[in-house]
């Protein structure tokens, strides 16, 4: 699977989202070492810190089925208006764990992929560059 492909598919889970809450709905997809595809979406909850992130649940789920390695991440977030979305704190730090080589920012059409170092720095979010 190409990179375009995992953030399409990226794009695709974010539609599965449960943010009856936030209405702001994010997909993730990934691939692991031995190359299996896992996906996640956001599931919220009423009491907020109950809420998991779409990139946390792909990861735990890849984790659930034996997986210990993570090569690539794709987070997208079809609700995001004017900037794109960087995984949270708590995401990046899971997704450290587990040896996310490079992460894919999806913007609406467009996506943007980063060494995972380089995506630490990040807070939550950038704007892209026409």
């Amino acid at each position: 699977m190409n990179d375009q492909e995992l953030a399409q598919l990226a794009r695709d889970t974010a539609k599965k989202a449960y943010a009856p809450y936030s209405n702001f709905r994010v997909g993730a997809a990934l691939i692991t070492d031995s190359g299996n595809v896992y996906t996640g979406c956001n599931i919220e909850n009423v009491s907020y810190p109950a809420t998991v992130c779409g990139e946390d649940v792909a990861v735990l789920k890849a984790i659930s089925e034996g997986e210990t390695k993570i090569d690539i991440l794709a987070v997208a977030c079809i609700d995001a208006d004017e900037e794109a979305i960087f995984p949270c704190g708590v995401s990046r730090q899971r997704m450290s764990e587990f040896g996310v080589e490079d992460v894919i920012v999806v913007h609406k059409d467009s996506f943007e992929k980063y060494k995972f170092d380089d995506v630490l720095p990040y807070n939550n979010k950038i704007q892209f560059k026409d």
